[in-house]
């Protein structure tokens, strides 16, 4: 009886079904639970119908199994018996989609990650995913997307309208989409075991910018002419380097008067206090009146 299975070792889960007379056991990287089993059921009734068939070709699931040797001359013997002999000039089926379709893989990606990510992530990975992503490749089976499809993708970013009157967006940005798009299918590659395309994809070359900080003087100035109460904020932000949340979220308790440190724990993002994602490696800078920010 074919059924999707718990690996105990490792808690993922497996096909476990027949094959031409022999046991076939598939381990994936999925952990055990009601929506990863629900989606490999699918996938099973699928595989059970085509060996029911006779149009089952086992490298189209499993196109890393150590199994595919004592099937391989099987199974193409079984595909030319039921496919139709293709005449010139017409076009060859395409191969069966691997895994599934990009948007539902993907949201379930999303869900299972967000516990490790910021809400100000979340928000601008979503945003990135709803608007780019899903519009292009939702309806595609992750395993059937190709090489060809992201870099085809990628040079109607640099056409679509940007920001202003810039036509196309910037190549900062253009790396963004693809890297999110590499990592989503670099896991489903991993947990349906196939190739991912975007791989040997390279980023795009950023160009260089020039920093152009106010000088001393013109700090002086904007001091000279803002109100008194936000003097104190200005020169914190001028003279430490602080970034806009990290300031809006600096307390008095994170202030060492005798060591003249300032620590930078907090940032104040989306109208809330959120922990800093550097807890692991606190980011130091220096000012110029003698206090240090870490």
């Amino acid at each position: 009886m074919p059924s999707v299975r718990v690996h105990k070792p490792n808690g993922a889960l497996f096909f476990d079904f027949r094959y031409q007379d022999e046991r076939c056991r598939e381990y994936t990287l999925l952990p055990d639970s009601p929506a990863n089993r629900k989606k490999l059921e699918k996938v099973l009734d699928k595989i059970e119908s085509e060996i029911a068939a006779g149009t089952f070709v086992y490298a189209n699931y499993f196109p890393n199994s150590k199994a595919l040797k004592r099937f391989e001359r099987s199974s193409s013997v079984a595909a030319a018996a039921v496919a139709p002999v293709a005449s010139v000039g017409e076009v060859a089926p395409e191969p069966v989609a691997t895994g599934p379709l990009f948007k539902d893989f993907a949201n379930t990606w999303v869900d299972e990650h967000s516990i490790e990510w910021r809400r100000s992530h979340i928000r601008s990975l979503l945003s990135t995913l709803n608007g780019r992503l899903i519009p292009q490749f939702g309806g595609k089976a992750v395993g059937s997307i190709s090489k060809s499809d992201i870099l085809a993708f990628r040079a109607t970013l640099a056409k679509v309208k940007g920001r202003g009157d810039k036509e196309g967006l910037s190549p900062k940005r253009i790396n963004e989409i693809i890297g999110l798009l590499r990592q989503i299918l670099t896991e489903a590659a991993d947990r349906f075991q196939f190739t991912s395309p975007s791989l040997n994809i390279k980023a795009l070359r950023l160009r260089k910018t020039d920093v152009n900080p106010f000088s001393l003087t013109e700090f002086q100035r904007i001091l000279a002419v803002c109100r008194p109460d936000y003097k104190d904020y200005f020169t914190t932000r001028f003279l430490t380097g602080m970034r806009t949340g990290e300031v809006h979220g600096l307390k008095w308790k994170y202030i060492d008067w005798d060591l003249r440190i300032i620590r930078v724990r907090e940032t104040f993002v989306l109208g809330e206090d959120e922990y800093t994602k550097t807890d692991g490696s606190p980011q130091s800078c220096h000012n110029t009146g003698g206090l240090s920010c870490r």
